[in-house]
């Protein structure tokens, strides 16, 4: 049989890790690209302007014509290229060296890099010694890259010396060129040492964010894992477990949300367990005495026959309003339970009175209402004063008084049914707004005052009771002003 669990694949944390990871790794080798080209152009560039440097010295000692150790003008521009060879101090990857009519006649004491010793620079540099102007070139050979100035002087006829063909040369005497070039893979490799300590610091700093990208993504993650684990451990009998909440960023609002979900959850298992407590307690009477009349009922006999249907119609009739009640009931945890708009309190005062008129034979009494509008859901609160003016009706005598009345206290709205009913004993005053009891036997189902109750709380109210055994009660609903526009009691 196949596993039924599902494969884990890769972790949040590592996918987090591996985000990192790339990200830091391109970020370190775009930017170490960067510098290192930007730094070999650098050293190309300075290369060029060395060289450029030198022969410009040198067409400055041309331009002169007078050897410094002599004083005397130059006899030839072999007179002139050795000098300049000797002033020329090359630095450690420059070379120089010295042609005469394309022939390789003098070498510099000086350079650390024998030019010399490479016959296919040799080769590359011979033509450019009696070219016809200055020259400047990148040579490869098999020994590395060079980048290279020749400056080719003659004479010219009057015995001035100059460079290129510029003037009226004399063809009669040689031609002498200096060549200066620079080993460019050498000149860039002490650069690019530098480079690579770049990339040794580089590699640490990828291994230093490897490390804190894991503690900190577990860090991070570890909300997430509590509550992973509180999902997993969390069952229909036990939802009472809450997830720690610490710190103050988006996972803590996560996991406080996460908490408010599970206690909303927890109050949803409970409301539906309570409701299958009450239904299977409280329907199991009247289905067990529809059964054991219907048994015994004598088909035979007409009178037998009404009489039981006549008591299954009743019974059915009160299992309907049970029914209708733990509805009710079950709907009070529902969010959507109150819907709440700005209500006129006079009229509605005034509606419920005469609707209440119609439950019995008493003396129903205004005591007072209030001109305002209040946020209330009217007809819950119709529902729930109409429930008590009921209970006021089945515990007092016909004939006698009932009271309704509405006020506004400070930042309180009450709503009240007064009695002249039989009371409710001390004792009983608190358990009487639980489910299925009541102060004395009665034909009801023992919810009514449970959904007053109810209806008060899904407003942010109470229902307050004052009672005396044979004098009579006063149910009152409290509920917050959430909204008026004017206040005046009238009696």
């Amino acid at each position: 049989m196949a596993d039924a669990s599902p494969r884990r694949g890769v972790s949040v944390r590592t996918r987090i890790l591996a985000a990192v990871l790339a990200l830091t790794a391109l970020a370190l080798a775009v930017s170490g690209f960067v510098a290192a080209s930007i730094q070999d152009a650098q050293v190309i560039d300075r290369i060029g302007r060395d060289l450029a440097s030198d022969v410009s010295e040198f067409e400055q000692l041309l331009s002169v014509g007078v050897d410094p150790s002599t004083g005397q003008p130059f006899a030839a521009p072999s007179d002139a290229l050795r000098t300049s060879m000797q002033r020329v101090i090359p630095k450690p990857n420059e070379g120089v060296i010295g042609f005469i009519d394309g022939e390789l006649a003098y070498l510099s004491r000086e350079a650390v890099m024998p030019l010399e010793d490479d016959p296919e620079f040799i080769d590359e540099v011979t033509p450019l010694t009696t070219a016809d102007d200055v020259s400047y070139a990148r040579v490869s050979t098999t020994y590395g890259n060079y980048q290279v100035a020749v400056v080719p002087v003659r004479a010219t006829v009057d015995g001035e010396l100059v460079v290129g063909t510029a003037g009226n040369v004399d063809a009669d005497v040689p031609v002498a060129a200096e060549v200066l070039a620079y080993d460019e893979d050498a000149e860039l490799a002490e650069f690019r040492r530098a480079f690579a300590i770049y990339a040794w610091v580089a590699l640490a700093a990828f291994v230093v964010v490897a490390v804190v990208a894991w503690l900190f993504a577990g860090r991070l993650l570890r909300p997430i894992r509590v509550l992973a684990a509180a999902a997993r451990s969390i069952g229909r009998e036990d939802i009472s477990e809450r997830i720690p909440v610490t710190g103050t960023d988006d996972l803590a609002d996560m996991t406080d949300s996460v908490n408010q979900m599970l206690g909303r959850m927890e109050t949803a298992f409970a409301s539906q367990m309570a409701l299958l407590d009450d239904v299977s307690h409280e329907l199991r009477t009247p289905i067990t005495v529809l059964r054991g009349h219907l048994e015994l009922m004598d088909p035979a006999d007409p009178a037998d026959a009404r009489e039981v249907r006549d008591l299954s119609l009743d019974e059915l009739e009160r299992m309907s309003r049970l029914v209708e009640d733990l509805m009710t009931l079950a709907k009070s945890e529902r969010p959507d339970f109150i819907q709440a708009r700005p209500t006129d309190l006079g009229p509605l005062t005034e509606a419920v009175l005469a609707k209440a008129r119609g439950l019995g034979e008493r003396e129903w009494m205004l005591d007072a209402t209030a001109d305002a509008v209040v946020a209330v859901d009217p007809q819950r609160v119709t529902q729930a004063w109409l429930q008590l003016a009921a209970n006021a009706v089945r515990f007092s005598t016909a004939g006698s008084q009932i009271g309704l009345g509405a006020s506004i206290d400070g930042d309180r709205v009450r709503l009240w049914v007064r009695d002249q009913g039989e009371g409710v004993p001390a004792e009983h005053q608190q358990r009487i707004f639980d489910r299925f009891q009541q102060a004395t036997s009665s034909s009801g189902s023992g919810l009514g005052l449970t959904i007053v109750s109810a209806i008060a709380a899904g407003h942010g109210g109470t229902v307050e009771l004052e009672s005396a055994v044979g004098i009579g009660s006063r149910f009152t609903i409290v509920l917050p002003v959430t909204a008026t526009s004017h206040q005046e009691a009238r009696a």
